[in-house]
């Protein structure tokens, strides 16, 4: 099981940190991403760390403001959102796969396990 938090309402060029905490699991076995959902939009892919952190990406629209880390022995994975836009805002989820592939680690389908999600709003 995910657990999502560390959402909340800030401000246009605030900070946010958000963790993504596994519990009965290892999370240092999985593959993790962020995903979001605006509304009335669909779920967007944001970044993905390997299980090992060895390899990361981001997606464009958050390149150089996010940042993807985990900490294993904490068994909890973090997405540090700086210069935060209104355009950010939107539900977060973090999901787990133990699968990865170079074609497919922005696709929702590749990742079975899911969080609750938690919500950023950010105002301008």
């Amino acid at each position: 099981q995910l657990q999502a938090s560390g959402g909340g309402l800030v401000q246009a060029g605030d900070s946010l940190r958000l963790s993504c905490a596994a519990s009965g699991r290892t999370i240092g076995s999985y593959n993790i991403a962020w995903f979001r959902q605006a509304p009335g939009k669909e779920r967007e892919f944001a970044a993905v760390i390997k299980w090992s952190g060895s390899t990361t990406y981001c997606a464009d629209s958050v390149k150089g403001r996010f940042t993807i880390s985990r900490d294993n022995a904490k068994n909890t994975v973090y997405l540090q959102m700086n210069s935060l836009k209104p355009e950010d805002t939107a539900v977060y989820y973090c999901a787990a796969s133990t699968y990865y592939h170079s074609n497919n680690y922005y696709s929702t389908y590749t990742y079975p396990t899911w969080g609750q999600g938690t919500l950023v709003t950010v105002s301008s």
